[in-house]
């Protein structure tokens, strides 16, 4: 394309559409560029060509999966997606035809982004869609994305090339490879190899490639359900059957592949493929998600408890009102919660924190802690030892007539809250305006699908971050599972679990969420290397029978 092309092709996509190629990478969304989540965010539609896509999507946006259960859908923002993958027969589409997609789309006058599983340059229909572009008159560009060739690999532990091994060569396998080409000891990546990995091998070994030379087939790679089969030339193929390995796959050829054994990463995460049922409230960040993601596993969120504002806020107005008034020695923030609710009103009147001048603050946990610094407030207080009410009264002063010009407490919590920490506070000589900041209310229902997978143990684990969270689940899903890991808290939430007939397997050391997800990792880890020193193969908790599950708890 000349220069003046270039130009004309830019000017015209600017009113006809504009087409986006990006590539989503070999599957884990963490691996989409920058640039490519920039694009989605802009896009008004995406033509995608994975079933997976979608649902890729909205969980780099930030978009709500539709609920297959509501009465009518719910709206919500985010670009249209057309299917550019299968046509309406359910067949995959032809080149020609995908081209055809994704130029109607553009002549909408829309910004097109048209996702491409790995790179839309390599090996992709990406060259053939562009030239029907610039056919058709519209602009468009090429966003790179990261290849399965050689991602996948590094996500099963194989470099592709090392000091001593320089050469690479990639083949896409077909009826009409000379495999005497490939005799040499260069490191092999064979692509679509699966079905004929069997003939592939032993065409090498004729070629001259020792039956012992290491092979390594992972499929699906990248993703939380990779799994890799290690083998050689002599014995991939009964392995790879054994395995039932299948479609998407990469399979590496070479004396590489025996550096996989210190070099496995990926797969040997604590929690790599655990399905993990997080209760949390509507409102909540999925900080836990992130961190559970981290250790390998897949978090599945589901709202519990459903944070509104009190019934009644005439108590929570005056209680505001007598805060700036100068009515109170302390306020004492219990919950993130407790934060967010007392901001609100603040931000209702039009105060902000210059209301705190003179008022000392105390915060139960560093999380609690850091939602009043993000207000730009300082916490005076916070539990040296225990991070709860019982911590907070071990370091909280005694009420002194000389240094204590007012002897109230500001106490803003929710509707269900304990009396323990009013009750100490009252000991110490303080005296305490208990206010009712917000509600807690029992979400609706998962979805079919969610209920039954907490039922038949479906899931690997399950955290508990409160004991609310652990009455709201089973009262609107039911009891996990005997063969889910339960993982708590701290000891009022595990009392609670046990109260429900729920046995828990993993305490926090102290009551933190992050605490609580390594705590499930270093179970995780433990539980793998014990399967490991036993010589048997890694499960997860959900793979095994309930009879097979310990049944005393003093074992753990």
């Amino acid at each position: 394309m000349t220069r003046s092309n270039t130009t004309s092709a830019t000017t015209s996509g600017a009113t006809r559409g504009w087409v986006s190629f990006v590539g989503s990478g070999p599957g884990d969304p963490g691996l989409l560029t920058v640039r490519a989540v920039d694009l989605l965010r802009r896009a008004d539609v995406v033509v995608t060509e994975a079933p997976e896509h979608p649902a890729l999507v909205r969980s780099v946006l930030g978009i709500p999966e539709p609920d297959p259960e509501a009465e009518a859908p719910v709206e919500t923002s985010g670009p249209e997606f057309v299917d550019g993958g299968f046509g309406e027969d359910g067949q995959p589409l032809t080149h020609a035809a995908r081209a055809k997609v994704v130029v109607k789309q553009a002549k909408r006058g829309l910004r097109v982004v048209r996702l491409m599983a790995g790179d839309p340059f390599l090996y992709a229909s990406g060259p053939e869609e562009a030239q029907a572009c610039v056919k058709a008159g519209l602009g468009f560009e090429i966003v790179p994305g990261v290849s399965s060739v050689a991602s996948v690999p590094a996500y099963a532990g194989i470099p592709l090339t090392t000091k001593d091994h320089r050469e690479v060569a990639v083949v896409t396998c077909g009826d009409k490879v000379d495999w005497s080409r490939y005799a040499d000891k260069r490191t092999l990546v064979l692509l679509s190899a699966v079905g004929q990995i069997g003939d592939i091998a032993k065409a090498l070994v004729a070629a001259g490639r020792p039956a012992e030379t290491p092979v390594a087939m992972t499929r699906v790679g990248t993703t939380t359900e990779q799994s890799t089969v290690t083998s050689t030339l002599e014995r991939i193929a009964a392995d790879a059957r054994a395995a039932r390995m299948a479609p998407p796959a990469i399979t590496v050829v070479g004396d590489v592949v025996d550096l996989r054994e210190t070099l496995s990463w990926f797969e040997t995460k604590p929690l790599f493929g655990w399905r993990v049922l997080v209760p949390r409230t509507k409102e909540q960040a999925g900080s836990v998600s992130e961190r559970l993601r981290g250790y390998g596993a897949v978090p599945d969120e589901v709202p519990t408890i459903s944070v509104e504002p009190p019934r009644n806020p005439l108590q929570m107005d005056k209680a505001v009102r007598g805060l700036v008034e100068g009515r109170y020695e302390w306020i004492a923030f219990t919950s993130v919660n407790a934060v967010r609710a007392v901001r609100e009103k603040f931000e209702e009147y039009g105060l902000d924190a210059r209301a705190f001048s003179g008022l000392k603050i105390a915060a139960v946990g560093e999380k609690t802690s850091q939602a009043i610094s993000d207000w730009g407030l300082r916490a005076d207080l916070v539990p040296s030892g225990d991070q709860s009410a019982a911590g907070l009264l071990e370091d909280w002063p005694e009420y002194d007539e000389l240094l204590d010009p007012i002897n109230r407490v500001f106490l803003p919590r929710a509707d269900i809250a304990t009396e323990n920490l009013v009750a100490g506070l009252v000991d110490l000589g303080w005296e305490c305006d208990d206010v009712t900041a917000y509600r807690t209310v029992r979400a609706a229902p998962p979805p079919a699908p969610t209920r039954d997978a907490i039922k038949t143990g479906k899931f690997d684990a399950v955290v508990f971050t409160s004991s609310s969270t652990v009455r709201n689940l089973v009262g609107i899903a039911g009891k996990p599972h005997p063969s889910t890991i339960i993982a708590v808290i701290g000891p009022a939430t595990a009392k609670t679990a046990e109260e429900h007939g729920l046995r828990v397997d993993v305490l926090a050391p102290k009551p933190d969420v992050d605490e609580l997800v390594d705590a499930l990792a270093d179970f995780g880890a433990s539980r793998r290397a014990a399967l490991v020193e036993a010589g048997q193969p890694v499960t997860k908790p959900s793979d095994r029978k309930p009879s097979a599950r310990r049944k005393a708890s003093t074992s753990r």
